[in-house]
């Protein structure tokens, strides 16, 4: 026993027993939090779980018939559409603006930093608080973007955001898009601070304009970066349920409902935790799929 002590505390002097404990620290807390839910979760997709069942040890097993429950809903397909939409919209507006931001305040001017923190004040702020916000801008009565719309003559009625099927979900989507633009601006202006300036002063003293710098240096060199903040973008726009609840709870008649906002319907309201866990088990093997993606992709520019 003392020897044990001894090699013990020969073992954390010599930082070899901190480290195992720190492994082992980090191992129990994803198996707990991660693997755990996630492994629950997927038996529950293949379980009959609802209020009835929940608190039960052993559910009825129904195998697939969740998954074919789930996919032959009139209201899938639709919803399904309204995910694509909403994920697609909001990464080319966010990445768009974000690099095009970025850009700009590579520029050397006075005030970048105070400008760069008003957009960075945004991204910090709670999505049910955002939500909330953009509830009163995209008010139909008295919400401000209708009034600066009419003001510029741009529309003529005004247009009810929120209750209206044709715009619900492009008002969640301006709101998402206003959201991750801040996020999409820093990632992608540590690429930009990455870049030599070498490389445009030598594209300058060769007649390049700016067109040509930004596409023979500046995209081709930002490769990886963009291929990280839209892997990432997808991520977060997937996991976006806080604008739903705060702006349009998925209506109406399920016209900006999407997948993570359904899962929780069908969980929580309907009670069919069973197909709401097929929904979860869905989205996360389309984030795999995109991480392996992403992965792939830039071992294989690694490589070359």
């Amino acid at each position: 026993m003392p020897r044990f002590k001894t090699g013990l505390m020969n073992g954390l002097i010599d930082g070899k027993g901190f480290d195992t404990t720190l492994v082992l620290l980090s191992l129990g807390y994803l198996l707990v939090f991660s693997a755990f839910p996630l492994i629950f979760n997927l038996i529950m997709s293949f379980q009959q779980v609802d209020l009835f069942s929940l608190a039960q040890l052993v559910r009825p097993f129904v195998g697939w018939d969740n998954y074919r429950d789930v996919l032959t809903r009139p209201e899938s397909w639709p919803i399904f559409l309204n995910t694509v939409k909403f994920v697609g919209i909001s990464l080319l507006a966010q990445v768009s603006v974000g690099f095009a931001l970025a850009l700009f305040f590579q520029q050397s001017f006075p005030g970048a930093t105070f400008l760069r923190g008003l957009f960075l004040a945004g991204w910090i702020m709670p999505a049910l608080v955002v939500g909330a916000v953009w509830s009163w801008v995209l008010a139909g009565d008295y919400g401000v973007l209708n009034y600066g719309l009419q003001s510029l003559g741009l529309v003529r009625d005004k247009i009810f955001w929120l209750s209206d099927p044709a715009w619900t979900l492009y008002a969640v989507i301006i709101a998402n898009v206003w959201l991750g633009i801040p996020f999409n601006m820093i990632l992608l202006s540590v690429g930009l601070a990455g870049i030599p300036d070498d490389l445009y002063e030598a594209a300058k003293m060769d007649g390049a304009t700016c067109l040509q710098r930004f596409t023979t240096i500046t995209l081709p060199m930002m490769r990886a970066q963009l291929g990280a903040v839209i892997s990432l973008g997808t991520i977060f726009t997937l996991q976006q349920f806080d604008l739903f609840a705060a702006l349009t709870q998925g209506g109406p008649a399920n016209a900006s409902n999407v997948f993570q906002y359904w899962s929780w319907q069908l969980s929580f309201e309907n009670y069919e935790i069973g197909q709401g866990s097929v929904i979860s088990m869905l989205m996360i093997l389309f984030v795999i799929l995109v991480a392996v993606v992403y992965v792939r992709s830039t071992r294989h520019e690694q490589a070359s």
